[in-house]
């Protein structure tokens, strides 16, 4: 059995009444402490984009101060990050501006992270080369057990009208992909502030909490953003026969 803790958009730097960033950086440490004070273990901890609000290397340094744990910490780019900073400050590469995918051996499943992000852009797409090397490591890698597919924007829409606008296009590509490897279990992302889960492509797609914010329906008086509310996360459960199980919870101050 695979147990994935899932949260999304940090935004570390991101000023609340000229705080400096402080509120962003207590927020994403109060969800680290409640990971790491877990008393059983986790298989990965994974953060599906915007770790940094401007791209700046101080920012990333800050990101690789707070996502210290016990648990394997893993990061995909959103579209505030930016691509040479975010390399050099968690990856430890040289500075380098192409799209930022990796392939992750996890107890019983492969973790595929892509970079929906466009340079200077709030939308995403998965570029040719990124579909590819999906494509690729789907083939490859170890077909006999099943994979988890992250990246940042969701590639549908979620009825949010302040998110939607920006979320992944080109999607009809990305479903060419899936509708090859049956071995895929579901679509991992963040971007939207809220947790939501759909179906795209036929597959399960399970959108991650926002940290920093909370975006709200219109039901509840939206479009808008919520400060108020709580970090949130999820956690996923793979099991041995290849069902996915998600829980969202609040972490709220002890």
């Amino acid at each position: 059995m695979l147990t994935i803790a899932h949260f999304s958009d940090i935004h570390l730097g991101q000023e609340w009444r000229r705080d400096g960033g402080a509120r962003a950086y207590r927020r994403a440490e109060r969800v680290m402490a409640y990971l790491n004070a877990l008393p059983g273990p986790l298989d990965a901890v994974l953060v599906t984009g915007d770790l940094a609000d401007h791209g700046l290397p101080a920012e990333y340094e800050q990101a690789a101060k707070v996502l210290v744990s016990r648990h394997p910490v893993l990061t995909c780019p959103g579209n505030h990050d930016r691509r040479a900073p975010y390399r050099e400050g968690l990856l430890g590469e040289a500075p380098a501006d192409g799209p930022v995918n990796r392939r992750h051996e996890l107890p019983g499943a492969d973790l595929l992270l892509l970079d929906s992000s466009i340079p200077g852009r709030d939308d995403g797409l998965l570029d040719e080369g990124t579909l590819a090397w999906l494509d690729a490591e789907l083939a490859g890698g170890r077909p006999d057990r099943p994979a988890l597919v992250a990246f940042h924007h969701p590639p549908v829409v979620l009825h949010l009208p302040a998110v939607d606008p920006i979320r992944q296009f080109g999607e009809e590509r990305l479903a060419e992909v899936l509708a090859r490897h049956p071995r895929v279990a579901a679509l991992l992302c963040g971007h939207s502030h809220t947790g939501a889960a759909t179906v795209f492509a036929g597959l399960p797609v399970l959108v991650a909490p926002g940290v920093v914010s909370t975006v709200t329906l219109p039901c509840e008086g939206g479009p808008g953003i919520s400060f108020e509310q709580p970090p949130m996360l999820a956690f996923h459960v793979l099991d041995d026969d290849g069902r996915l199980t998600t829980h969202y919870r609040a972490v709220v101050p002890a």
